[in-house]
């Protein structure tokens, strides 16, 4: 298990370092269209019939996200101001989860009724999980409730990949359709998108891992007591 652990934490590295490269890459080849990324966004957001989110420029890399609270499309300013095929895929992307808000796309839904219960959560569940191992001589019902809370955690981070995946292709498919990538810009934005997903699919497995380990403590100490 500990094995495990250690090759997801380099896998995870290897991947965050990865998509920083391929960002820099496609950061660096110019639109043929010559959008900036909230020209994208704005354009993907009107063909698609919303007119009630907000671009806005945020501090930071690679921090762009969609808040389907205030319904705002964060951009951080290298997307929002450039006109790159990095800066397209992005805000696409990004514009893809709005488009999956005004439709209820499922898993979005599903995910965002989560975030409450989840937020509270993540405050004292580590502690929770602290008090479960050192007192698994004793009793084994603090970390029992550490892991259901944990699997919570972990059920979030796999309903995520859907909802990633899902933003990326309607992202990719409408930046075809509508001409703001040719065919080879379309290859660079396509696997800017993979990599960015990829960092969620090593999150989950970390997540899954981590629940792993804590089951396994769990079991150990059902058999010893």
């Amino acid at each position: 298990m500990y094995l495990l652990l250690i090759v997801i934490m380099i896998a995870s590295a290897a991947v965050q370092w990865r998509l920083r490269s391929k960002f820099k890459q496609y950061g660096q080849e110019g639109l043929r269209s010559n959008l900036t990324g909230r020209e994208v966004a704005a354009k993907m957001l009107r063909d698609n019939g919303i007119y009630d989110v907000q671009i806005i420029s945020t501090d930071g890399s690679l921090t762009d996200h969609y808040d389907p609270t205030n319904k705002t499309v964060n951009l951080s300013a290298d997307v929002y101001n450039e006109r790159s095929v990095a800066a397209a895929a992005v805000a696409a992307h990004e514009c893809g989860h709005a488009v999956q808000h005004a439709q209820a796309y499922s898993f979005l839904k599903f995910r965002s009724a989560m975030v409450p219960a989840l937020s509270a959560v993540s405050k004292f569940m580590p502690f929770i999980l602290l008090a479960g191992v050192l007192m698994i001589r004793t009793s084994l019902i603090p970390l029992g409730v550490g892991i259901a809370l944990f699997a919570l955690t972990t059920l979030f981070s796999f309903i995520t990949l859907p909802v990633e995946f899902d933003a990326s292709r309607r992202a990719l498919a409408w930046m075809d359709s509508n001409g703001v990538v040719t065919a080879q810009e379309h290859e660079g934005a396509k696997d800017a998108l993979w990599w960015a997903a990829m960092t969620y699919v090593v999150a989950a497995l970390s997540s899954l891992a981590t629940l792993l380990y804590y089951v396994s403590i769990f079991m150990s100490g059902s058999r010893r007591n």
